[in-house]
């Protein structure tokens, strides 16, 4: 091979170091690491006063190393309890988001060109003010005394059903939920809406086809992999959160995210906190690993 060649060679290479290394250094400082941390932390004792036990003086020897809070975990089924409901709680978000987020997408794929922008500029829109803020806002819309819970209740009132109360509830925490994550679900099925051929829906009209058949039979298949995509964006972040529970649910309402937060600034239990995030990685991980093998074999057979 002449200089020319190895020069070449050498010039791709170097393309592809600096193309793929700031992407791996920031996974290896930002999440590989930390993980491995949190992996270590898992098999540590809890200090005396929080934090991390201190290890032996003799590295050889593995003194300060256990697997009690992986035995304890798995031996205590409330905690498989939180995480059944923590992911029932997703994936009822999930659901509702979809729900909503197909006809608004669809919607929006179909509008002319000149105002698909701004409406998709209305969808994030709310993401231009704190998250905080909007989950406390739910509070005055949920309260006691909002126009909302009292037209409910008076309505309860006249079939003789006793009050309830919307905030500090299930309720509360499923609707926020879905009010944060809506957008996540739109995006990517509008994505996907946008790039369908109308002339297939013209080709199944001229089959003999309506409008119901068409939607079933040309436009959902072609759009389950923005139905997959924008499920995955919306159950992984639902079933860590822990903000939205916190602040709008009850008692009887924790989550696995406010379990795992309540461990590192509560108990102060980082052992134990760390075999949370373990288990919730991994659930995720496994999730993900499903929902994408899912969508790739839907994806060959439309």
């Amino acid at each position: 091979m002449d200089k020319s060649g190895k020069k070449l060679i050498s010039a791709a290479r170097l393309t592809r170091y600096l193309v793929s290394g700031p992407p791996f250094i920031f996974l290896l400082l930002l999440f590989i690491a930390p993980s491995v941390i949190m992996v270590l932390a898992s098999f540590r004792y809890p200090g005396e006063f929080g934090g991390l036990a201190p290890l032996a003086a003799d590295p050889s020897t593995l003194h300060g190393i256990t697997i009690e809070t992986y035995q304890f975990f798995f031996s205590d089924f409330i905690y498989t309890e939180i995480f059944i409901k923590s992911i029932l709680m997703s994936l009822a978000t999930t659901f509702i988001c979809l729900v909503m987020a197909y006809p608004l997408a669809l919607l929006i794929a179909l509008s002319p060109k000149q105002s698909r922008d701004l409406m998709v500029l209305l969808v994030i829109l709310p993401f231009a003010s704190n998250f905080l803020i909007r989950i406390y806002a739910w509070m005055i819309v949920l309260g006691p005394q909002s126009a909302l819970n009292q037209l409910l209740n008076s309505m309860l009132h006249l079939f003789g059903i006793a009050p309830v109360q919307l905030l500090f509830s299930p309720f509360a925490v499923l609707v926020a939920m879905v009010y944060a994550h809506l957008p996540f679900m739109v995006l990517p099925l509008y994505t996907n809406l946008e790039k369908h051929d109308p002339y297939l829906l013209d080709a199944a009209q001229d089959l003999g086809a309506n409008a119901w058949q068409r939607f079933w039979r040309v436009t959902f298949p072609l759009s389950l992999p923005g139905v997959f995509s924008g499920s995955a964006l919306v159950f992984i972040p639902a079933l860590g959160v822990f903000v939205i529970p916190e602040i709008l649910g009850g008692t009887g309402d924790m989550l696995i995210g406010n379990l795992i937060k309540e461990q590192f600034l509560g108990t102060r239990d980082w052992p134990f906190g760390s075999t949370l995030s373990i288990m919730l990685t991994i659930a995720v991980l496994l999730i993900a690993w499903f929902t994408a093998k899912l969508g790739a074999r839907r994806g060959r057979y439309v």
